[in-house]
């Protein structure tokens, strides 16, 4: 008798599912509702083909679910278009090598995408990558990495006349990343709930000339060793609304221990605003706030263990202004340290050394 055929997939998130990617046995099998569309020992292609067999033209979110686990190359993608909702109820393994915008899961100039559920491991190139996307909501991201490159990059850089908007992430989890976790660029409109990161290379969370952003906590763990990131970074004008820096990036905790710095602020970005600070034994200076406006660290506490916490600039962009440390504990030979002088900056309520210009 010929294998019972599987199922079309069921939800993993308690969602209605429009089309489905099922694992039967060595075999994939596309659906639309109840309708096969295809069948193939390709996982990758049976994705591809769930996701292009919902509605043309719809103007509201249709969802794909994957059920099964399987492999594909990193030289591939699975590409979402506007309207679409996935969610993988086991594991997407990413396997070689690729180079260029290939990513587990790609967007390009589109709107309204949800990614409820998401678990990769390998090496990707990106594991989620897009490119002049609004309103997109990452839900459920766990990515087990084992190099490659970027987690999640979230960027404008096919139209850089306006920026990507109205993008969120609920909760992340990245290990292994060969580059970042979570990096951003050129988006206006960001929210975070949670970020985990642990062994990755370069930053943990890296805002690039993004405003209007809103985290919850980056908890880092040996991220960003040996490199010029950090756990938390803001770099390329983020924080910059116009010509002025109103405090427009809040973060509740960065949590960092090991690995490299723990908060960078640099190349005129600012209006950082970072409620709890936890930095321990983190390399290479545990903060550095570099040619800066605005920037307030520990509004409600903070304790760095070793190093320091360094106001620095370079001779190419103006230098650090407006910027306060406070309620600060400093610990095992963590200092604050001035050099060259800032404008207008405010110590208080700091527990340990101060040197200043």
């Amino acid at each position: 008798m010929p294998a019972a055929h599987a199922a079309p997939g069921t939800s993993c998130t308690g969602s209605t599912v429009h089309g489905s990617a099922v694992q039967d046995g060595s075999t994939w099998r596309a659906y639309r509702g109840t309708r096969e569309l295809w069948s193939g020992s390709d996982m990758l292609t049976a994705i591809q083909r769930a996701v292009d067999g919902l509605d043309a033209g719809r103007t509201s979110k249709q969802r794909v679910v994957v059920n099964g686990s399987g492999t594909m190359s990193a030289n591939a993608r699975i590409t979402l278009p506007s309207h679409t909702a996935f969610e993988s109820c086991g594991t997407i393994h990413v396997s070689g090598s690729g180079s260029g915008n290939v990513a587990g899961i790609y967007m390009r100039g589109v709107r309204d995408i949800e990614v409820a559920r998401l678990a990769m491991t390998g090496t990707p190139v990106y594991g989620i990558f897009a490119r002049n996307v609004d309103d997109l909501r990452l839900r459920d991201v766990d990515m087990r990495l084992s190099g490659g490159g970027i987690g999640i990059r979230v960027d404008n850089h096919g139209d850089r006349s306006r920026f990507a908007r109205n993008i969120s992430i609920d909760r992340a989890y990245v290990s292994g990343a060969g580059s970042h976790a979570v990096e951003t660029y050129g988006v206006d409109g960001f929210t975070l709930g949670t970020l985990t990161a642990r062994d990755v290379r370069e930053s943990g969370l890296l805002l690039n000339q993004t405003i209007n952003a809103r985290v919850g906590t980056v908890d880092a763990v040996n991220v960003a060793a040996g490199t010029g990131y950090a756990a938390f970074r803001i770099a390329n004008r983020a924080g910059r609304v116009g010509s002025s820096y109103p405090t427009n990036i809040e973060v509740g905790t960065v949590r960092a221990s090991g690995g490299g710095r723990g908060i960078f602020c640099v190349s005129e970005s600012g209006g950082l605003r970072v409620n709890r600070v936890e930095l321990t034994n983190t390399g290479n200076n545990p903060v550095l706030i570099e040619n800066c406006t605005n920037v307030s660290l520990a509004t409600t506490s903070g304790t760095v263990s070793r190093g320091d916490v360094r106001l620095a600039e370079r001779a190419e962009f103006p230098g650090n202004r407006d910027i306060t440390l406070q309620n600060l504990t400093l610990a095992n030979g963590a200092r604050i340290v001035e050099n060259p002088c800032a404008d207008n900056l405010v110590i208080r309520n700091v527990s340990g050394p101060v040197q200043r210009c």
